[in-house]
């Protein structure tokens, strides 16, 4: 089972990366229920051995590619975001004390702080990218202009999986002209 999650995981980030452009240093964000991929209710059946396939199958293609993971708490830690210090010092986020567990702050936000070299909990990040893993609503730690991505593999385990990358503002009028290339 946790071999399967790992290869879904890793479709689905093989696909973002595929199709978003990203590049060293530009920071992806991932909201997961681990409960959800099991197919219960949010914060009703945290698994670590959950989280850590689904990490397992994003974290080292990030990693190889400089792109910072950043990882979306659960409400009982309001929505915090795990990452590196060096992200988020990049964004001039404000540091924030709080250290994630199963039960407040999610099994994957956990897996993901005991992982990083460096790891730090801040309020809110700016995403260039991201994925939803059972609904958990990420779009809050996105760039304004998000890009609904559909993928090949829209599950990982029994959860629905969504994602988007961003893109610059088009801004001006009808004379204005726009590089569709710019992500």
């Amino acid at each position: 089972m946790y071999e399967e999650i790992t290869k879904q995981a890793n479709n689905v980030i093989l696909e973002v990366l595929q199709s978003a452009g990203l590049k060293q240093g530009d920071i992806f964000v991932v909201g997961c229920s681990s409960s959800a991929v099991k197919g219960e209710a949010f914060g009703t059946a945290s698994s670590m051995d959950i989280a850590q396939a689904i990490f397992d199958g994003i974290y080292p293609e990030l990693q190889q590619r400089g792109i910072y993971l950043a990882s979306q708490c659960c409400e009982h830690l309001n929505r915090a975001i795990i990452v590196e210090r060096e992200a988020a010092l990049s964004q001039n986020r404000e540091i924030v004390n709080a250290v994630p567990r199963t039960k407040a702050g999610g099994s994957f936000s956990t897996i993901t702080y005991n992982t990083l070299n460096d790891p730090v909990a801040v309020e809110h990040i700016v995403a260039d990218a991201g994925i939803d893993i059972g609904g958990v609503l990420i779009g809050m730690h996105l760039r304004e202009v998000a890009v609904p991505l559909n993928f090949k593999t829209k599950q990982i385990g029994e959860a629905h999986v969504t994602g988007a990358r961003t893109r610059p503002k088009f801004i001006g009028g009808e004379r204005a002209c726009y590089d569709e290339a710019l992500k």
